[in-house]
Protein backbone atom coordinates (compact mmCIF):
# COMPACT_ATOMS: atom_id res chain seq x y z
CA UNK A 1 0.00 0.00 0.00
CA UNK A 2 1.42 3.35 -1.45
CA UNK A 3 0.59 5.68 1.51
CA UNK A 4 0.64 9.48 0.50
CA UNK A 5 0.39 12.40 3.09
CA UNK A 6 -1.54 14.83 0.93
CA UNK A 7 -4.56 17.08 1.31
CA UNK A 8 -8.28 16.66 1.86
CA UNK A 9 -10.44 19.37 1.07
CA UNK A 10 -13.14 19.98 3.67
CA UNK A 11 -15.31 23.57 4.10
CA UNK A 12 -18.34 24.52 2.25
CA UNK A 13 -18.55 26.10 -1.52
CA UNK A 14 -16.39 28.57 -2.02
CA UNK A 15 -14.96 28.36 1.29
CA UNK A 16 -12.20 25.93 0.82
CA UNK A 17 -10.30 24.56 4.04
CA UNK A 18 -8.16 21.27 3.96
CA UNK A 19 -7.16 19.06 5.80
CA UNK A 20 -3.23 17.09 5.66
CA UNK A 21 -4.40 13.82 5.97
CA UNK A 22 -2.21 10.09 5.44
CA UNK A 23 -4.20 7.76 3.02
CA UNK A 24 -3.84 5.42 0.34
CA UNK A 25 -2.52 6.51 -2.79
CA UNK A 26 -5.29 5.07 -5.31
CA UNK A 27 -7.91 6.28 -2.48
CA UNK A 28 -9.72 9.33 -4.19
CA UNK A 29 -9.25 13.25 -3.00
CA UNK A 30 -11.63 13.26 -0.06
CA UNK A 31 -11.99 9.12 0.84
CA UNK A 32 -11.68 7.78 4.07
CA UNK A 33 -7.86 8.95 5.92
CA UNK A 34 -5.83 6.75 8.04
CA UNK A 35 -5.19 9.70 10.07
CA UNK A 36 -5.15 13.30 10.07
CA UNK A 37 -2.22 14.83 10.73
CA UNK A 38 -3.07 18.75 10.53
CA UNK A 39 -5.57 21.40 9.01
CA UNK A 40 -4.62 24.55 6.38
CA UNK A 41 -6.95 27.26 5.64
CA UNK A 42 -5.59 29.16 2.80
CA UNK A 43 -8.06 31.84 2.99
CA UNK A 44 -7.26 33.42 5.91
CA UNK A 45 -4.20 36.21 6.11
CA UNK A 46 -1.92 34.86 6.79
CA UNK A 47 -3.06 31.51 6.04
CA UNK A 48 -3.58 28.82 8.68
CA UNK A 49 -1.32 25.85 8.69
CA UNK A 50 -1.46 23.33 11.90
CA UNK A 51 0.37 20.20 11.55
CA UNK A 52 1.38 17.47 13.76
CA UNK A 53 5.32 16.95 13.31
CA UNK A 54 6.20 14.14 15.43
CA UNK A 55 3.18 12.40 13.78
CA UNK A 56 4.27 13.23 10.25
CA UNK A 57 7.55 12.30 10.96
CA UNK A 58 6.88 8.98 11.88
CA UNK A 59 4.76 8.27 8.62
CA UNK A 60 7.46 9.68 6.88
CA UNK A 61 10.18 7.59 8.40
CA UNK A 62 7.41 4.27 7.14
CA UNK A 63 7.59 5.35 3.73
CA UNK A 64 4.67 7.91 3.60
CA UNK A 65 5.69 10.20 0.43
CA UNK A 66 4.48 13.59 0.74
CA UNK A 67 2.70 15.99 -2.20
CA UNK A 68 4.16 18.97 -3.14
CA UNK A 69 1.77 20.85 -2.07
CA UNK A 70 2.49 19.67 1.77
CA UNK A 71 6.28 19.86 0.92
CA UNK A 72 5.62 23.38 0.60
CA UNK A 73 3.65 23.41 4.04
CA UNK A 74 6.35 21.91 5.72
CA UNK A 75 9.01 23.96 4.89
CA UNK A 76 6.56 27.03 5.74
CA UNK A 77 5.66 25.66 9.26
CA UNK A 78 9.51 25.12 9.41
CA UNK A 79 9.92 21.34 9.03
CA UNK A 80 11.59 19.68 5.88
CA UNK A 81 10.23 17.08 3.43
CA UNK A 82 11.98 14.40 5.82
CA UNK A 83 9.85 15.53 8.70
CA UNK A 84 12.49 16.96 10.54
CA UNK A 85 13.40 20.57 11.79
CA UNK A 86 14.50 22.71 8.47
CA UNK A 87 16.95 25.09 8.68
CA UNK A 88 15.47 29.05 8.14
CA UNK A 89 14.44 29.03 4.25
CA UNK A 90 16.40 31.66 2.56
CA UNK A 91 14.67 33.87 0.08
CA UNK A 92 13.70 32.06 -2.45
CA UNK A 93 13.95 32.84 -6.29
CA UNK A 94 11.03 34.18 -7.88
CA UNK A 95 9.53 32.23 -10.79
CA UNK A 96 10.42 33.49 -14.30
CA UNK A 97 7.90 34.85 -16.67
CA UNK A 98 6.99 32.32 -19.45
CA UNK A 99 7.45 33.91 -22.37
CA UNK A 100 4.74 33.60 -25.43
CA UNK A 101 5.70 30.94 -28.24
CA UNK A 102 5.82 32.14 -31.73
CA UNK A 103 2.72 30.06 -32.44
CA UNK A 104 0.68 31.60 -29.81
CA UNK A 105 1.51 35.13 -30.30
CA UNK A 106 0.31 34.78 -34.37
CA UNK A 107 -2.67 33.16 -33.38
CA UNK A 108 -3.71 36.00 -30.66
CA UNK A 109 -2.58 38.63 -33.40
CA UNK A 110 -5.06 37.30 -35.94
CA UNK A 111 -8.21 37.33 -33.51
Amino acid sequence: MAVRIRLARVGATKRPSYRVVAIDGRKPRDGRALEILGFYDPLTDPATVTLEGERIREWISKGAQPSETVVKLLRQSGLDARGTAAEPAEASKPKPKTRRTAAKSAAKAST
